[in-house]
């Protein structure tokens, strides 16, 4: 049987909605059944953004995740796991990006942010800055995020980029290659920086030696 929650959170201009298209499509390819539900909050400004995305073998009767169920909270801005952690089922996994979004005067410092995350027993954490731009541009973040996620999600890899073709084939061969190629970068970044946690290394020394090789 297959069932999984999952939070999808960032906030305004991230992309949150593209990757639900992505994850939405490939629930569909799969014969899944799935629902989804959006909160835009202060999108245009900057602010949070967050989506609940379910799918399943089963019909699902409702679009919103309740507290304490999610299998996977998958986000694009770091400070954005804090808010919604409490929906974590207690195996649950997070997927994070590590590039902090500075919208808020308050912001806190990244080292106690990464210290915070470095405690969640089933994380994955890649620079999703550094993954964008390597792939050639800075807006694929969300993209390199899905690629981070992937390994947790129950599709192929052919299934997702096959999507993620789709999303972006209006605007041409070189930004679909782009986004494509910052997913298989996402998804090799959070293989590595698992297989490092898996051998006995620290997170954050995990996330630093895959920080300076993303850079």
């Amino acid at each position: 049987m297959v069932e999984k929650n999952i939070i999808l959170a960032g906030v305004g201009g991230q992309g949150i909605l593209s990757i639900a298209f992505v994850i939405d499509n490939a629930a569909l390819d799969a014969g899944f059944h799935f629902k989804q539900a959006e909160v835009h909050g202060m999108a245009q400004r900057g602010g949070a953004v967050q989506s609940n995305l379910r799918y399943g073998d089963s019909e699902i009767h409702s679009d919103i995740i309740p507290t304490g169920r999610a299998d996977l909270i998958l986000s694009i801005e770091p400070l954005e796991v804090l808010r919604y952690w409490h929906f974590l089922q207690p195996d649950g996994w997070v997927v994070t990006s590590i590039t902090p979004y500075v919208n808020i005067p308050d912001k806190p410092e990244t080292d106690d942010l990464r210290a915070q995350l470095a405690a969640f027993e089933n994380i994955v954490m890649v620079d999703t800055a550094h993954i964008a731009k390597a792939a050639g541009n800075l807006r694929a973040q969300n993209m390199a995020a899905i690629g981070a996620a992937s390994e947790l999600l129950d599709f192929s890899d052919e299934q997702l980029l096959r999507f993620v073709e789709k999303l972006f084939a209006r605007k041409g061969e070189k930004i679909v290659a782009v986004n494509q190629r910052a997913f298989k970068y996402g998804r090799a970044a959070g293989l590595f920086f698992r297989g490092l946690v898996d051998g006995g290394m620290p997170r954050l020394a995990a996330i630093k030696l895959s920080a300076k090789l993303a850079a």
